[in-house]
């Protein structure tokens, strides 16, 4: 890499609405003649104890903090909650939290709104009841059918301890971060490059999911479009120039998978290089626009399409003929490019909206980039053994799964990020310029394989570094039943290198490898790797790091998808009070349940 120093673009605005804030209510006993007035120094403390908590520890995928908002005086009645109401939406509040030491009136003082995710924290303490008031509002909001979570720490506090208790502060990260993915999510765009990619049922965008179940819309435009862009050049020249320099700097090519009969020469390849790097910018300019456009002459391009997700069909009407898409979707997703470290573009491979849905739940409740694949082989420890002579331990002695995408990866995910001297992903605010160049030299770009790729291209190269927690998900859709998400926990791994470059080989040696093995529970599906890939239902998967499964079925439960699949230790699962009326001792069928039951969040 180049002496300079890298931009860090913390606080983009990228979207039409602005990010979300949440929303704090401290409730209160409306009783004045000496009960109001001896709680409300308490109750204020109290909520601003959580306001201050969570702008502290809380951040938006731009980088910025979350911002919280307090009505200006406590919530005794209805009146004061009306006027709360009208504050948060003149603030643009997507997140609620109820805050209260003390009895209040229920029904009187509840979160009326229907489509904001909402919390109540009752104050464990002796002297006034906030549990009595936390279980009364609670069946208050499950009657009226806006399912609520409960907050309640296991200890009882003294009236003048204003600190946050480790499982409520626990709680309360929890439901935030998955509240303001479902926040950020509403009113954007899932923009569909092209159509159905090979068949692939992820690539059948369905709009009705997305506007029911997440708020969103859905916008296409046809592949075509880029050409037109390109030819017409309907781009930033002056950026095109500094990122093909970037690319002479940086990125380092790597074999030609091809018969020396079929290779093309340099002039060709560097053709090539050209063509993917502006299809790379034109591509981020479709999704969120580019005001450079408009003084080019071009004002409907300038804007976009507000698109905080997109799928590029690729294979096979476009990659046939045109070079493919790998860089394209590489550098998007990456949290770095020629402009410097920025939050990541979501874009899904092959169009499949329903991965990069997963992608986008990941990068909103992480922060972070996150790594599209395709879930290829499970290798049995007798079938490596067979294959190479290594005999696998410890971690892989049961087997582990090849995640392999066909050609592209966000280079975070290298593994070459570290985390208290271990491999990690990280935001892209706290990725230094030597970690960027890491995961650029960990990396190479190898020409496109012309018998999956006849128009060429260049397809991303590494192995991901073992030792990463990860989270793996995938969305489906089945008849019958709508949406349902699988979660599996798990570590990447790393295995001796001439074992992985024999069975690398054995797919395509120039696509990104992730070896991972999900954590085994002893039941169920986790009961051993190999069900674990038997029962992946569908080609495809998100890798998101850290073990984050837990905020996956949060955000899920808002959204009302049962998870039907996950590995996650009950005591970390925070769904909505109303889930425990639908059966406690068979959660995941009591999810299934109440998702039904209130149906989609957005359901017209």
């Amino acid at each position: 890499m180049s002496n300079e120093r890298l931009n860090v673009f913390i606080g983009e605005k990228r979207f039409v609405e602005d990010y979300p804030k949440v929303g704090i209510r401290p409730t209160i006993d409306g009783r004045y003649g000496g009960v109001r007035e001896s709680l409300e120094e308490q109750t204020w403390r109290l909520a601003k104890s959580v306001a201050e908590f969570i702008e502290k520890n809380v951040y938006l995928p731009n980088g910025e903090k979350v911002k919280c908002v307090l009505p200006p005086r406590c919530i005794g009645g209805v009146v004061e909650a009306r006027m709360a109401d009208e504050l948060f939406k003149k603030e643009g509040v997507g997140v609620s939290i109820t805050v209260t030491p003390c009895w209040c009136y229920g029904s009187e003082t509840m979160d009326m709104t229907l489509d904001i995710p909402k919390a109540v924290w009752g104050f464990n303490g002796t002297e006034r009841p906030g549990a009595v008031y936390l279980a009364a509002v609670s069946a208050a909001h499950n009657q009226k059918g806006l399912p609520v979570f409960k907050i309640y720490g296991k200890d009882v506090q003294d009236r003048d301890d204003f600190s946050i208790p480790k499982d409520v502060q626990e709680k309360i990260l929890k439901f935030v971060k998955s509240a303001l993915a479902v926040s950020i999510m509403k009113n954007k765009s899932y923009l569909s490059i092209g159509s159905v990619s090979m068949g692939i049922a992820g690539s059948i965008v369905d709009p009705d999911f997305f506007e029911d179940y997440l708020g969103m819309r859905v916008e296409y435009v046809d592949m075509s479009e880029i050409i037109r862009r390109i030819e017409e050049k309907i781009y930033d020249q002056e950026e095109f120039e500094r990122a093909m320099q970037w690319i002479k700097n940086n990125c380092r090519e790597g074999e030609d998978p091809n018969p020396p009969e079929k290779r093309v020469d340099r002039k060709k390849k560097d053709e090539v290089w050209e063509f993917v790097v502006k299809m790379g910018i034109i591509t981020r300019d479709l999704m969120v626009g580019n005001k450079k456009l408009e003084a080019l002459g071009y004002p409907e391009e300038s804007l976009g399409h507000n698109a905080i997700l997109a799928g590029f069909q690729g294979q096979r009407q476009w990659t046939d003929h045109f070079p493919n898409g790998d860089f394209m979707e590489t550098i998007l997703n990456s949290s770095f490019d020629w402009n410097g470290l920025r939050q990541p573009y979501i874009l899904a491979t092959e169009n499949d909206s329903l991965n990069g849905v997963c992608m986008l739940f990941g990068h909103l409740l992480t922060n972070t980039a996150q790594i599209f694949a395709d879930v290829r082989t499970y290798w049995s420890s007798s079938a490596i053994y067979r294959v190479t002579g290594w005999k696998p331990e410890g971690l892989l002695e049961d087997g582990v799964i090849h995640l392999i995408n066909s050609g592209s990866a966000a280079l975070d995910g290298t593994g070459q990020q570290e985390i208290d001297g271990k491999p990690a992903i990280k935001p892209f605010w706290e990725i230094t310029e030597q970690e960027v160049k890491k995961c650029l030299d960990a990396t190479r770009f190898c020409y496109a394989n012309l018998g999956y790729f006849r128009g060429g291209g260049f397809s991303t190269k590494f192995v991901t570094r073992g030792g990463m927690p990860v989270t793996i998900s995938r969305l489906n859709i089945v008849k019958g039943l709508g949406p349902v998400l699988q979660i599996a926990e798990g570590w990447t791994v790393e295995l001796p290198a001439n074992v992985h470059e024999i069975l690398d080989r054995r797919t395509d040696p120039t696509w990104p490898t992730t070896w991972f093995v999900p954590k085994l529970t002893g039941k169920g599906v986790f009961k051993s790797v190999y069900s674990v890939m038997e029962n992946w239902g569908a080609n495809h998967c998100a890798i998101t790091y850290g073990h984050v499964g837990d905020l996956f079925i949060t955000l899920a439960s808002m959204l009302r998808i049962p998870v039907c699949m996950h590995n996650v230790e009950e005591e970390r699962i925070f769904r909505p009070s109303a889930w425990s009326a639908f059966g406690t001792e068979d959660l995941e069928g009591a999810d299934f349940r109440a998702c039904k039951n209130f149906g989609p969040l957005y359901k017209k």
